[in-house]
């Protein structure tokens, strides 16, 4: 899976970066003083190094949390990000990180202890819920075989009592999750989207099903979990595959157990728009009459209003009391 390690010498010692270089002996293990150098490189080739990323450990300093932008997150909660990996096992083609980075290497900050310090902080400034969502700028399940994210963070943030974290993901890595006993405060978020979608669009990730039966195992251990659709995309058969989709998703899981919904529909940054237009310009998805909002690309307005709407009015009898949140950023 890696051929090629990146790492930077301040970490070359730290015991997460030589367990996870110990799973790859046979990769070619490469030191560098900064990962910028490797992933901030200009003229990269994004579609060509998505076939074979190279993984790059690396420490995250300066600002590990950081504000959820306008829009993202659960309404009346205050909401924090933050990235632990740069980057994405899948490829999906709606996906902003293309456009955000100019590398398709995997980045992963081993530096665990700090991010928790500064959650730590910020939870003590506060006696409110405090919400932290770690699948921004990547999956935070998908390379959770080599991160071993989930049993570090999980543990050390149920000692922190008014701290919530979302995973937010479209992984079956799951193993981590039912091998330890279920937190009340940890939200498994999956993003889900009806299969011609998946098809489509979501390329190398699970089936709808893979994801749901993931979901599914979750629940009977216990894990609060939340669905995400998002991004909704319109298609020719929107409402068709849609409200068949949800009645799908309905049927395979138990609603009692689901702690919130998300909607949002399709858009980016538009300089991130632009440069994921550049790199697959025959993608029929970038060539949708879509418009420029500040800056934003997505469906117009009124289109957006209709689509998030109309799937309002499909879920209000499938999901009960379950909290909606719409989703704009």
């Amino acid at each position: 899976m890696i051929d090629v390690i990146y790492i930077e010498q301040s970490v070359r010692d730290h015991p997460r970066a030589r367990a996870i270089v110990a799973r790859f002996p046979a990769a070619q293990v490469i030191d560098c003083d900064h990962y910028g150098e490797i992933f901030n490189r200009h003229n990269q080739n994004f579609r060509a190094q998505k076939l074979r990323p190279a993984l790059l450990l690396a420490e995250k300093i300066g600002r590990r949390i950081l504000p959820v932008p306008d829009g993202y997150g659960l309404d009346g909660t205050d909401g924090y990000y933050f990235s632990h990996i740069l980057n994405c096992l899948y490829d999906c083609r709606y996906c902003f990180l293309q456009g955000l980075f100019r590398s398709a290497h995997y980045v992963l900050f081993v530096n665990y202890e700090d991010f928790i310090a500064d959650i730590s902080d910020l939870c003590a400034q506060s006696d409110k819920p405090q919400w932290f969502f770690s699948g921004y700028d990547c999956d935070s399940l998908a390379l959770e075989p080599i991160s071993a994210f989930t049993d570090v963070f999980i543990a050390a943030l149920n000692t922190i009592p008014n701290a919530w974290l979302e995973l937010r993901s479209k992984s079956t890595q799951i193993r981590s999750l039912l091998d330890r006993e279920p937190v009340s405060r940890v939200v498994c978020a999956f993003s889900l989207n009806p299969q011609p979608v998946i098809d489509r669009l979501e390329h190398r990730t699970p089936t709808l099903d893979a994801r749901l039966a993931a979901l599914r195992k979750l629940q009977q251990h216990g894990w609060p979990v939340a669905l995400r659709f998002d991004p909704l995309i319109l298609g020719e058969h929107f409402r068709r595959d849609y409200a068949a989709f949800f009645r799908h998703v309905f049927a395979q899981i138990d609603v009692d157990g689901v702690h919130s919904i998300t909607l949002g529909s399709f858009r980016a940054p538009r300089a991130h728009f632009r440069r994921m237009a550049d790199l697959y310009p025959d993608e029929k998805l970038f060539a949708e009459a879509f418009d420029d909002r500040q800056g934003q690309i997505g469906y117009a307005a009124a289109t957006e209003r209709e689509m998030l709407a109309w799937c309002q009015q499909q879920l209000a009898p499938l999901a009960g009391s379950v909290p909606v949140y719409l989703q704009s950023a």
